[in-house]
């Protein structure tokens, strides 16, 4: 196999090993929300903790796999995330009581750990001078995944059971994520040397480092970019994952039926999946910052009009708006992280700015507006006017977010 072949394969392994992290995070935690509700008896701010629990465990395992993926290289990375990742569903499928559903939540986060970051790291150096495009379709298949998933996993519960569903789902994990990862490992030059030395090719950005190397975990969180880039992760992040669990309550809410509050989720996983693809290649052109700056903005306005939608198809659009910014947050986060510290050190770099998502998001994201919907009766609106803005405030925050000048 030849290295075209090879750099083209370890996009498509990458890809196909996130899928089904993606489709668990995203659009299983929906589907299921309303059914774990009755069967547990309890309220949509306990169901919201699944989240929490689950971007708890990004906290905590990103930036360690980053630091271990050095180590022990991709491919057994995403093999050990493919075995927690199928344990965790066959946790849910036997749950007695929504402990053992906050179990199989931090579970699957942490598998999607192992997958995630050591996909981006592999695709990023096989393709140095299209970062952006190629870490945009490692997070379309991500996100997407969600948006085939989500009525397959709906139609699945209807017509096969919630454990015999389950425990096909966990078979596929295992197989899809073992072969897909045998295509998973950088490039061996890469491998032996990963030396920044060279100037970055992409087009996007603003100018680098004076050094053009990469910086050490400590020399970036000396910088204000990294902290930029932290709190943009907290309040999008916190935006964006919130929509996972409110959209199909907001949908059942508003009177519709359970197929068309799924429709909303759908709306949202569609497009948080096609904005990874698309404004990872814009921003190899047009800039990180910018394509970033006007989707956050744009969510912040779809937040805010949402609190008076009553159609439909407004609300399904709305949603989709939200889902782009989202979707473009994880796309775009990557290629700017290597572009603002280089990529000899992005696993811990990247993981390290993760926390802010995995321990803050959680939070104030879907726990926190679950919790706030209960209290209020079903009332959304607090919820989305304090995440549109959320979105506004990223908007801006993410334009400061530049390649440090000056090293400390």
């Amino acid at each position: 196999m030849n290295k075209r072949t090879r750099s083209i394969m370890a996009v498509v392994g990458s890809a196909v090993a996130i899928f089904w992290p993606g489709a668990l995070i995203f659009g299983y935690t929906g589907v299921m929300g309303p059914f774990w509700q009755q069967q547990f008896h309890v309220g949509k701010g306990a169901i919201g903790n699944c989240l929490f629990f689950i971007l708890f465990s990004l906290g905590i395992f990103m930036f360690l796999v980053g630091k271990w993926q050095e180590k022990i290289g991709t491919r057994a990375m995403i093999i050990i995330g493919s075995i927690i990742c199928s344990l965790a569903v066959v946790v849910a499928t036997f749950a007695t009581n929504l402990y053992m559903i906050y179990l199989w939540a931090f579970l699957t986060g942490t598998s999607s750990c192992f997958i995630y970051t050591p996909s981006l790291i592999t695709v990023q150096r096989w393709w140095p001078e299209r970062r952006g495009l190629v870490s945009g379709i490692v997070n379309f298949i991500f996100g997407i995944s969600a948006a085939i998933m989500s009525p397959i996993f709906s139609s699945m519960l209807k017509t096969m059971g919630y454990q015999s569903m389950n425990i096909l789902v966990a078979i596929l994990v295992l197989i899809v994520g073992i072969v897909s990862a045998q295509f998973t490992e950088v490039p061996e030059r890469v491998k032996l040397n990963i030396e920044d030395s060279e100037p970055l090719t992409s087009k996007a950005v603003v100018p680098q480092l004076k050094q053009n190397v990469s910086l050490t975990v400590k020399q970036a969180v000396r910088t204000r970019s990294f902290w930029f880039l932290w709190l943009v992760w907290v309040f999008q992040g916190a935006a964006g994952i919130g929509m996972v669990t409110l959209s199909v309550n907001f949908g059942l809410s508003k009177g519709f039926s359970m197929g068309e509050a799924v429709f909303v989720l759908i709306s949202f996983n569609l497009m948080s999946g096609l904005s990874r693809l698309v404004t990872g290649f814009v921003s190899d052109i047009a800039g990180r910052n910018v394509t970033m700056s006007i989707t956050f903005f744009a969510a912040g306005v779809a937040y805010f009009v949402l609190i008076g939608a009553q159609n439909l198809l407004a609300i399904a659009i709305l949603v989709a708006v939200i889902g782009f910014a989202f979707g473009t947050l994880f796309a775009v986060s990557a290629p700017l992280v290597t572009d603002c510290f280089g990529l000899k050190h992005f696993g811990a770099i990247f993981g390290l700015i993760f926390t802010a998502y995995g321990f803050i998001s959680g939070i104030l994201g879907p726990s926190l507006s679950g919790y706030l919907i209960d209290m209020n009766k079903g009332n959304f609106t607090p919820i989305f006017a304090y995440f549109g803005v959320f979105c506004l405030l990223s908007g801006v925050l993410i334009r400061l977010a530049v390649p440090p000048v000056k090293v400390i």
